[in-house]
């Protein structure tokens, strides 16, 4: 059986890898992620908005269950201003595992 830290394990693990592929096929169809104050919404936009992101490295620092969402605390670096910044990664699964809804936080 998958358990949420493992699907969170792979997300991260897929989050810097240029296989956008493997990366999207994480989310379920009708995924909603939002992330910097805006909402993306199935596979186009989450495509479109990781092609946008930077490189950066992910270090997990915590995942713990809150209400109806696993939340992850990770650190994040890369070239961008204020690096490395802790990010916190709230995951909602669908029943089969796929993210059905991110949302990305300071």
């Amino acid at each position: 059986m998958t358990t949420p830290t493992d699907l969170i394990a792979r997300y991260f693990a897929l989050a810097p890898s240029t296989d956008r592929d493997a990366y999207v096929d994480l989310f379920a169809p009708d995924a909603v992620v939002e992330d910097e104050g805006r909402k993306r919404n199935g596979f186009a936009e989450i495509r479109a908005w990781r092609a946008e992101v930077p490189s950066v490295t992910y270090t997990v620092l915590s995942v713990v269950p809150e209400g109806t969402d696993e939340v992850a605390v990770a650190s994040i670096a890369g070239d961008f201003p204020g690096s490395p910044v802790e990010l916190r990664f709230a995951f909602r699964f669908t029943a089969d595992g796929r993210i059905e809804q991110l949302a990305i936080r300071v």
